[in-house]
């Protein structure tokens, strides 16, 4: 049954300890007065008589996090299978969706950037669809930033049919799905895209690990092209973010005027230090270099996993070092739905504290799309607020272990109540 949209009565969320993002403090007690959907007071002086009081105990009150990298139409038991992009109709993604959001919500992750279906859809925008659904109440599911369909041109890194190497006239796509050859074409792609609902758009600057049409890193649109996305997009006021490994590639789509780099796995010194002048956010998806299941892919593709993961590793501490605005994200279903916290930790091992790890899935993320009303725990704020147990300044784990989720004021989670029933 869907929940209320907002509970009947304030809230007061009441915890040992709670995290200031911003002065990287604890703060004990945790107490949060939370009416409709928004935070009204942090230690509030006076607590409404009706107020319903939720006591967590021995946890820590910490923002709901963010993952501005995932695939919530991909992924489930059966992902790896080479016959999902033929044999999943558009119901069928949609209902993988559906349980994909709901585990991710439950990790503690309570908005997210859906980056660009690259599946045959027929224009659907399955995951503006997902977004609506969530956001009307009928499921459970964090706050979603849709890119409709990924930009790409044909056998491109984001060309579905790429991906498994199908025999030509399978699985046909359209230009509204995505596939997009030239200016004018580009053109036409993102106008639709955003025409349908479309937040951001994703865009594929560069070839990647898994894919079959040269080395990763290599360009695919030309600069020319790149611009011609940046163009549309900004002028409709969305950011861009863009698939992209390679040192050269990366450097053209911030001189181009991407906004967001996805991976950046190959970038060097001279590009990092272009990406702190600009601005240009970096999703450095980490862990998949820890991580990924590479050992179903071709001999080939696993070669290059196995060249490309150690230098990943590495760009990411010299981004890290350097203050290149990086921001949480994981690729999920390359890392399974509801494991997000994962890339908190893979942050952590390449040089971040636990603080900037956290920062990074909070007021970074907010800050990357455009988001002034969450991130932090402050008054007017909306009510996204997730408890761990522990320190998580001390150990970042504790945001695996996620034990209480409330999103616009509503309880998603709290497994104390649960254990309780």
């Amino acid at each position: 049954m869907p929940r209320p949209r907002a509970p009947q009565h304030p809230i007061l969320l009441r915890s040992a300890r709670m995290l200031d993002v911003d002065r990287g403090e604890l703060v004990t007690p945790g107490e949060l007065l939370i009416e409709g959907d928004r935070i009204s007071a942090v230690a509030p002086a006076t607590v409404p008589d009706d107020a319903v009081v939720i006591d967590l105990g021995d946890l820590t009150l910490i923002p709901g996090l963010m993952d501005m990298e995932v695939n919530l139409l991909l992924g489930g038991p059966d992902h790896n299978s080479p016959l999902n992009p033929v044999q999943d109709d558009a119901a069928v993604r949609t209902l993988r969706s559906v349980a994909n959001a709901r585990r991710t919500l439950r990790a503690g992750f309570t908005t997210v950037r859906n980056l660009g279906l690259f599946v045959q859809t027929g224009g659907l925008l399955l995951d503006v669809a997902l977004k609506k659904a969530i956001d009307h109440g009928w499921i459970e599911g964090p706050r979603i930033v849709p890119a409709g369909h990924a930009i790409t041109p044909t056998g491109g890194h984001l060309d579905p049919t790429m991906f498994q190497a199908f025999a030509p006239h399978i699985m046909p796509l359209t230009v509204e799905e995505g596939i997009a050859n030239g200016v004018s074409q580009i053109r036409h792609a993102v106008r639709y895209q955003i025409k349908h609902g479309a937040k951001v758009i994703k865009t594929c600057a560069s070839n990647g690990v898994m894919s079959h049409t040269g080395p990763a890193g290599a360009q695919q649109y030309s600069n020319e092209e790149l611009s011609a996305i940046v163009d549309e997009a900004h002028r409709a006021g969305l950011k861009v973010a863009a698939h992209c490994m390679g040192d050269q590639s990366t450097r053209n789509a911030i001189e181009a005027g991407i906004d967001c780099i996805e991976h950046g796995s190959l970038a060097t010194d001279e590009t990092l230090d272009l990406m702190v002048e600009r601005g240009t956010f970096l999703v450095a998806t980490t862990y998949l270099a820890d991580a990924m299941d590479v050992s179903h892919a071709a001999p080939e593709l696993q070669a290059k996993a196995a060249e490309v993961f150690p230098k990943s590793r590495l760009t990411i501490t010299r981004a890290i070092e350097k203050g290149v605005k990086v921001a949480c994200g994981t690729d999920a279903p390359a890392i399974p739905h509801g494991r997000n916290a994962k890339e908190l930790v893979a942050l952590v091992d390449r040089g971040m504290t636990p603080l900037q790890a956290i920062r990074a899935a909070t007021t970074v993320a907010a800050d990357l799309i455009d988001a002034d009303d969450r991130g932090r725990l402050e008054a007017g704020l909306l009510a996204d607020v997730i408890a761990v147990p522990g320190d998580p300044l001390a150990d970042i784990t504790a945001t695996e272990r996620v034990r209480f989720v409330m999103k616009g004021g509503q309880v998603f989670r709290n497994d104390q109540a649960e254990a309780d029933n």
